[in-house]
């Protein structure tokens, strides 16, 4: 049965905002949630962009719900020992709800410690020796690595959960999605690809979890809700690779003058309309994911929750 979780977004808002949500979130019914992890928000209408790793451990303290990253790049501004470390230091104060979402990253937020920005096949190459130092570190032994992306000496964690750190492999395409079979303890992606799925688990996904995620923009208002929608996050409809080559924010913004309100409308749920909030959640579920991750675009936070609370996933549970 599909579980519905909420989805954090640490580009629209501040620590003390996303602690408040988790907690509406939980109060609303969500069962999990998902929380972005980015060095610059993708334009600069969103604003914000705090360190993840110490909003979850608010968290933590905030919430009694399981909490995943949506996803961490842990190759290039965070080496794996670093994410680790931090991954281990969550599952230890969530007491193991929490899970490591990761995904081969953008160079808007990977480039900020400079070096080239690799083509495709060379981050998923490199996410992949990556989750197998991550792992090695997991089981509390002390481990060194000398591989052809990364080397590790003497590293030993010594803050651990009494269960490794699950780790979910976000993809896209064909070859990610397969990785994310192959190497995944889950997997991630945020269109309602029921063909992706059925990859993943010919790939050796089997029975582990598949995660998805939404964006919505409720309010009583629609075409208020489309604008919102149109102003903060036009850059998700741009095509193919640029969503991971553009290198910042003020190039996503250039890029994003190409999108189209109407774009916005014809892709994102806008307004108040139960019916079609209720069909672009099913569509994930009806896709075959086990959980759903909704957010809610703008900044009217507590109406989005009473909404959902109320009148959407009374619907989606039945």
């Amino acid at each position: 049965m599909t579980e519905f979780g909420y989805f954090l977004s640490c580009e629209e808002h501040d620590p003390r905002n996303l602690v408040e949500q988790a907690r509406m979130a939980e109060q609303a019914g969500f069962t999990s949630l998902w929380i972005s992890d980015h060095f610059h928000p993708w334009n600069d209408e969103q604003g914000q962009s705090p360190f993840v790793w110490s909003v979850i451990g608010a968290l933590a303290e905030a919430t009694s719900l399981p909490v995943e990253t949506a996803v961490t790049c842990p190759t290039k501004r965070l080496h794996p020992v670093v994410t680790a470390q931090a991954a281990a230091t969550s599952a230890v104060l969530l007491d193991g709800r929490f899970r490591l979402g990761v995904g081969s990253g953008e160079a808007l937020n990977e480039q900020v410690v400079g070096g080239e920005w690799p083509q495709t096949s060379v981050r998923l190459e490199m996410l992949e020796e990556a989750i197998q130092v991550m792992r090695s570190l997991f089981e509390g032994k002390e481990v060194s690595h000398h591989g052809k992306h990364y080397t590790v000496q003497n590293a030993r964690l010594y803050t651990v959960p009494e269960e490794p750190v699950q780790i979910d492999v976000s993809g896209f395409g064909p070859t990610a999605t397969e990785l994310a079979a192959r190497i995944g303890d889950g997997f991630i992606t945020v269109a309602p690809d029921a063909d992706a799925i059925e990859r993943f688990r010919r790939g050796g996904g089997g029975g582990k979890p598949v995660h998805g995620g939404l964006k919505v923009c409720w309010a009583t208002d629609k075409e208020e809700a489309i604008d919102t929608a149109h102003r903060l996050w036009a850059n998700e409809q741009l095509p193919g690779e640029l969503g991971q080559v553009l290198p910042t924010p003020r190039h996503f913004e250039q890029a994003s003058t190409l999108v189209t309100r109407e774009q916005v409308a014809s892709a994102v749920t806008c307004g108040d309309d139960v019916d079609a909030h209720v069909a672009a959640v099913s569509e994930y579920a009806n896709a075959g994911f086990d959980t759903v991750y909704v957010n809610q675009i703008g900044q009217d936070q507590r109406g989005f929750f009473d909404f959902y609370r109320t009148k959407v996933l009374p619907q989606l549970k039945d």
